[in-house]
C-alpha cells in the first residue's frame, strides 16, 4: 500500500487535504487501525498517568475523523470536553492550552520510545488543536529481497537443432488449444468469483435481499450528532416536526439569551455524521451488488418528501441523533425513550415476551466502560413499497455494533435463525435487541438479548 499522509496542521478546508482525510476515513481497516493505535497510546507509559490527556487526544482525533473542525477550537473544547460554560474566560482558564501542551510532550515521549513500532504517527503542532495524522506502512527491519542469478553458461559447442515441420505445426495448434483452455478457465473463474462473492457477503440474505431491488436505489441516511448534543446542552428535546422545519432552538418562554443562541447556532453550523457512521456506510457499500445504486445523505439535509419514496432506506442512529427514525417507531417493539431523570436514552420493550425486561437501561454513556444496547430492525416504509433498515444504539458504540452485525454474514445468519427466520427466505420484518459491553469507546462482547418478528410481511 502506498504510504498515505493526512496533514491537518494548516488550512483544514484546503481541498487537497480534505481529499487525503477522506481517503483515510473511507478505509475501514485504516480507521480501525488508527483507533487501535489510540488505544496503544492511552495504555502506553507516556499517557498512562494522565486520564485528562488521554481524553483530550481521543477527542481531537475523533473530531478530526468526523470532520468536525469547528469543534477543535479552544472555547469549544473547553465547553464540550471539560464542561466549561459557553461564556467562560479562556484568558483566565487555560485548561485547554495546558492540556494540549501536555499532550504534545507525551506524544514526543511515546514516539521517542516506541515510534518505530507503529504505522501511524499523531502530532499536535503548536498553536493548533487539529492533529496531524501520518500513516506510513513500515518495512520490517533487516528485510531485503535477494535476487539470486544462476551462473551464466554458454557452451561453445552447443548445437541448436533446426525445427522440423512437425514442430512448426505444433506451435499454432497448441496456442489455439491453450487459448480455448484459458477462455474456459476465465469463464469458470468468473463463475467461481460470483459464487465466492455470494458466499462471502450477505447481499443475498435478509435484510439486504429486500433492500437491494431492481429499479430502485438504496438511500443511506447518516445521523446528526451535533443536534443530539444540542438537546443535551439546552435540556430540550427536538421533535421530528421541529427538526424537519429547522427549528433547533427552544423559543417562547424557553428562549435563550442572544449570546447563548448565537453560540448554539455556531455550534450547529457543522453538519457532520458521527464517527461510527462512516465505517458502517463503507461496509454496506462493499456488499451492494454492482448493478445497484446507493446514495448517502445526512439526516439534516432531508425533507419529509425525500422519505415518501419506494426506494429502500437505511437509517443510522437513534431518534435522539436521527429524528427521522421516529417515522417508523410505531412499528417497533423496542423503542428509544429519553429519560430526563437519567439524562439518557433507554430502550422500552412495548411487548415483553417470556424472560424479557420491560426496560433496558444502559450503564455506559459514550466513551465509557459498562453496558449498552442497540437495535437492528427491518420495517416497512408507511404507504410505500420500500423497506427500511434501522441501525441504532443508545450510544455510538451500540450503533457501531449494530452495523458490524448486519454486514457480517455468519453472525447475521445465526441471529436470524435464532429468531426463526430463514436468512435466504421470503421477506420478514424483524427487530433484534443487542447487548454490548463497552470499554473506552469501543464495543467489546456483543450478544443478542431478544428477537421479535414484526407485522408487515
Amino acid at each position: 500500500m502506498v504510504p498515505a499522509r493526512v496533514d491537518m496542521s494548516a488550512d483544514t478546508r484546503d481541498d487537497a487535504r480534505a481529499v487525503e482525510l477522506h481517503k483515510l476515513v473511507k478505509d475501514e481497516k485504516l480507521v480501525a487501525a488508527l483507533k487501535h493505535h489510540l488505544d496503544e497510546l492511552a495504555q502506553g507509559a507516556a499517557f498512562k498517568g494522565s486520564h485528562r490527556s488521554q481524553q483530550f487526544l481521543r477527542y481531537v482525533v475523533e473530531k478530526t475523523l468526523e470532520g468536525s473542525f469547528d469543534s477543535l477550537k479552544e472555547r469549544m473544547i473547553g465547553f464540550e470536553l471539560f464542561q466549561r460554560p459557553p461564556s467562560y474566560d479562556t484568558g483566565e482558564d487555560a485548561i485547554v492550552r495546558v492540556t494540549a501542551s501536555d499532550v504534545r510532550k507525551r506524544l514526543l515521549q511515546h514516539y521517542g520510545r516506541s515510534g518505530g513500532t507503529s504505522d501511524f504517527r499523531i502530532n499536535l503542532l503548536s498553536g493548533s488543536y487539529i492533529p496531524e495524522i501520518i500513516y506510513e506502512p513500515s518495512t520490517p527491519a533487516g528485510h531485503h529481497e535477494e535476487v539470486v542469478h544462476p551462473p551464466a553458461v554458454d557452451p561453445p559447442h552447443a548445437e541448436i537443432a533446426p525445427p522440423t515441420r512437425t514442430k512448426i505445426r505444433w506451435v499454432p495448434a497448441a496456442a489455439a488449444v491453450l487459448a480455448v483452455v484459458l477462455v474456459g478457465l476465465a469463464g469458470l473463474a468468473a463463475v467461481a468469483f460470483r459464487q465466492w462473492k455470494s458466499t462471502r457477503t450477505p447481499a443475498a440474505m435478509l435484510p439486504w435481499s429486500t433492500l437491494f431491488r431492481p429499479g430502485h436505489a438504496t438511500q443511506l441516511i447518516t445521523s446528526d450528532p451535533n443536534t443530539e448534543k444540542l438537546q443535551g446542552l439546552t435540556g430540550q428535546s427536538i421533535t421530528l416536526s421541529d427538526y424537519a422545519n429547522r427549528k433547533f432552538l427552544p423559543g417562547g418562554e424557553r428562549g435563550l439569551s442572544p449570546e447563548l443562541e448565537q453560540f448554539y447556532l455556531y455550534y450547529l453550523h457543522a453538519d457532520n455524521a458521527a464517527s461510527v457512521d462512516t465505517p458502517i456506510a463503507v461496509s454496506i457499500a462493499r456488499i451492494v451488488p454492482d448493478d445497484y445504486e446507493i446514495r448517502v445523505r445526512s439526516a439534516r439535509s432531508l425533507r419529509f418528501a425525500d422519505l415518501q419514496t419506494d426506494d429502500s432506506l437505511i437509517l443510522i442512529g437513534s431518534p435522539r441523533s436521527n429524528p427521522w427514525v421516529e417515522l417508523f417507531g410505531e412499528q417497533l417493539d423496542f423503542r428509544f425513550i429519553f429519560r430526563n431523570e437519567l439524562n439518557q436514552e433507554v430502550i422500552q420493550n412495548i411487548h415483553p415476551q417470556a424472560g424479557e425486561q420491560a426496560t433496558y437501561v444502559p450503564t455506559a454513556l459514550g466513551f465509557a466502560t459498562g453496558e449498552s444496547f442497540a437495535i437492528v430492525a427491518l420495517v416497512q416504509n408507511p404507504n410505500q413499497s420500500g423497506q427500511v433498515l434501522l441501525l441504532a444504539g443508545a450510544n455510538g458504540e451500540g450503533t457501531e455494533a449494530a452495523g458490524r452485525l448486519v454486514t457480517d454474514k455468519m453472525h447475521l445468519s445465526r441471529a436470524l435463525e435464532f429468531c426463526g427466520i430463514s436468512p435466504r427466505g421470503t421477506a420478514q420484518n424483524f427487530e433484534l435487541l443487542l447487548r454490548l459491553h463497552t470499554m473506552a469507546g469501543s464495543p467489546g462482547t456483543v450478544e443478542m438479548v431478544a428477537c421479535h418478528r414484526l407485522q408487515g410481511h
